[in-house]
């Protein structure tokens, strides 16, 4: 039910009982104006800037109710600059705001939603740094996540100071224009616009948009779990994975067949449970002073990978599948640019020529996917040159990058169509797959948007540090995947050891093991070397590594039916696969919750996330718990618990209906502690 209700010096609008609006005079529910900006990108980077001047308020203000009751209509009046009228109504059972956009030239709208001193914000699509959002503004901009992500840092500043590549605490792959609050509501705008949600306040909620908004959407429910189940009712559901995704590890190799095939002989010699293969370079590789890069022409490399259409076919009969990598870029000068640039399909600049984007040595034209064409041209590569091939799956990658001056076919400002992109890439690889008619194959993604719900089977959390840093290391996968499942997004996994080689930066081999028994207990596992292999700790690096790694996905491969359930309850229902404590606990102490977290909804997950440290003190939710390793039983409130590499802690909840499986956990895991951690400590 829609109510208006006016009070002496304002109104505001409630729906169900619940306050959605309210405008006083000191705090317009509504501001406008006409901005100008300066967006600067390099190489995914991008510097932003607000020139001015601030949103106006408006000169009059006034609500009315129709007289059926079912609508109540907002017209602000600024003056000689126009007027923008908002339409109130209930649509799908949730509080639905459209805005009448004709009559005026702004460009920037900023809301101010009514907010309470202890209120919780979560969402906001991916955040690495922190998972409670109050207390801060979010820009709301897709992009490089940066190295380092905190400006305090010895990394982040030589980062900026080399490469303009630092990040900050806001930058990630994957915004959305979504919060959930903890007073059980969500809040989704319509729009691509660059927007920035502050929500420092105390007593409001100031969002700011670089456009005016198609739409608003507000759903009150019962219960937190409740909100977040809509907000995928809304925007859409990934779908349930394919049966071999549960089967084991991916492991990200490359360097050509006969590597690929010595590196999994290894692998399975140590009895590490294998699913696919993921080599990136099929392609071919480019060597630059960031380290090993990709030949962006996505057909098969026979010069690196010989017999590989055979080898693909072998790998399969074996249960072990092959993966590869594409992005919306073709290199310049190769044969898939000329035939973009022949038919029209790459992107153009002012000049009318092909836009070429500097990624670090190389350039690229861009395919152009507001273009039918173009984007029917690069599913039809993707199904002859990938799918037909007989790979499994990809990386599908950069699609953060739209420059904002370029020009596109359908005229859609590129500063508008920047944050919609990574839907329009996740599109077409879905699109790709269903015209293929197969229904075994995953991709995944980094760059996300609202979107990724509806076409991205997978996200993967981007390039972290190869260290334990809170912003941009181990622990930042886990607060990305709960940001994430807080906009709805119930699939997430990550790069096991990190991605990132840059100056004093080393992936060890504490670091790999810790990450890979973390991934045990994610959707999905899968390495990567790094962009400096040879400077990381590997997979292969030494035997006891491999036996680490084979009890991780012998976890793993334990937890496949209870994991296909959760992924199933994530299709069919909203409720993400890593869940926050908060979802299910609706207790202040859960609310920034950040390094533990549920696996489905009777197992819980406290992974070690400091280096050198052999033991784990966590927050115990509601109920009794039972420790897999020990037995032990705990009950609500902080637990220390023993946590040698290759026992995550890991606790299943009393009258879960998976006892049977949870209670042998440790038995069906075989393990020597000994074989990975000596007297000493880990070995390196």
């Amino acid at each position: 039910m829609i109510e208006l209700l006016n009070f002496d010096g304002g109104w505001e609008i409630r729906f169900n009982g619940f306050t959605a609006i309210r405008h006083t005079k000191d705090k317009p529910f509504l501001r406008a104006g006409i901005g100008t900006e300066r967006i600067e990108m390099y190489r995914g980077n991008f510097e932003i800037e607000d020139l001015g001047p601030e949103p106006m308020e408006p000169t009059t203000i006034a609500a009315t109710r129709t007289v059926d009751a079912v609508q109540i209509t907002v017209v602000a009046k600024f003056g000689e600059h126009g007027f923008i009228c908002a339409d109130f109504r209930e649509t799908d059972g949730r509080l639905e705001c459209r805005f009448e956009k004709k009559q005026t030239r702004f460009n920037r709208v900023r809301l101010s939603l009514p907010a309470q001193a202890d209120e919780k914000i979560w969402g906001c699509g991916e955040q690495f740094s922190h998972f409670n959002l109050r207390g801060r503004n979010w820009p709301l901009w897709t992009r490089e996540q940066g190295v380092g992500r905190n400006k305090e840092t010895e990394i982040t500043r030589l980062a900026d100071r080399d490469d303009r590549a630092g990040g900050d605490y806001h930058t990630t792959f994957y915004p959305q224009t979504t919060f959930v609050s903890s007073r059980r509501y969500f809040f989704h705008a319509f729009t691509w616009a660059y927007a920035d949600w502050d929500f420092s306040a105390s007593d409001e909620h100031r969002l700011t948009f670089w456009e005016i908004p198609e739409r608003l959407v507000w759903s009150f429910q019962p219960t937190l779990l409740d909100a977040v189940r809509d907000v995928s009712a809304l925007l859409g559901r990934q779908k349930e994975l394919p049966d071999w995704v549960h089967d084991g590890v991916i492991l990200g190799i490359q360097d050509g067949t006969e590597t690929c095939l010595s590196k999994l002989a290894r692998a399975v010699s140590h009895g590490v449970a294998v699913n696919g293969i993921w080599a990136q370079d099929w392609v071919g590789q480019r060597k630059t002073s960031f380290g090993k890069r990709l030949n962006w022409n996505w057909v098969w490399n026979r010069e690196l990978y010989p017999g590989l259409d055979r080898t693909i076919r072998e790998l399969a009969a074996r249960g072990v599948r092959f993966l590869g990598y594409i992005n919306p870029y073709v290199l310049e000068g190769k044969s898939l640019f000329q035939e973009a640039e022949k038919l029209g399909f790459l992107a153009l600049d002012g000049k009318g020529e092909t836009y070429l984007v500097d990624f670090g040595e190389f350039d690229a034209g861009l395919v152009d996917f507001t273009n039918p064409e173009a984007a029917g041209w690069y599913r039809s590569v993707i199904k002859r040159e990938m799918i037909d091939f007989g790979l499994s799956g990809w990386m599908a990658d950069f699609g953060e990058y739209l420059p904002t001056d370029v020009v596109l076919r359908d005229g859609t400002d590129a500063k508008i169509a920047h944050n919609e992109w990574p839907g329009l890439w996740a599109r077409v690889n879905a699109q790709a797959i269903e015209e293929s008619g197969k229904s075994d194959i995953v991709f995944f993604m980094r760059a996300g948007n609202a979107e990724s719900l509806r076409w991205c089977p997978m996200m993967w959390a981007g390039d972290q540090n190869v260290d334990w840093s809170e912003d941009d290391g181990l622990p930042s996968v886990i607060t990305s995947a709960l940001s994430l499942a807080m906009s709805g997004m119930g699939l997430q996994h990550s790069d096991i050891g990190g991605y990132t080689t840059l100056y004093s930066l080393r992936r060890t081999k504490e670091l790999f093991l810790r990450w890979a028994e973390f991934a045990a207990c994610t959707p999905m596992m899968r390495t990567h070397e790094g962009n400096r292999p040879v400077d990381n700790w590997q997979f292969d690096s030494d035997d006891e590594t491999l036996d680490g790694l084979a009890r991780s996905t012998a976890l793993f491969r334990a937890l496949k039916d209870y994991r296909k359930h959760a992924v199933a309850e994530n299709a069919e229902s909203g409720i993400p696969v890593m869940r926050p404590l908060v979802l299910h606990y609706e207790d202040p102490a859960y609310a920034d919750v950040k390094d533990e977290y549920l696996l489905g909804r009777d197992l819980l997950v406290a992974p070690v996330v400091r280096e050198g440290e052999t033991e784990r003190t966590l927050l115990v939710p509601d109920g009794v718990w039972t420790h897999v390793w020990t037995g032990k039983k705990f009950e609500k409130g902080p637990a220390t618990v023993s946590a040698p590499i290759g026992e995550i802690p890991l606790f299943w909840r009393e009258g879960s209906s998976w006892t049977e499986l949870f209670s042998t956990l440790a038995e069906r895991i075989a393990y020597s502690a000994n074989s990975i951690v000596t007297d000493s400590g880990l070995t390196e």
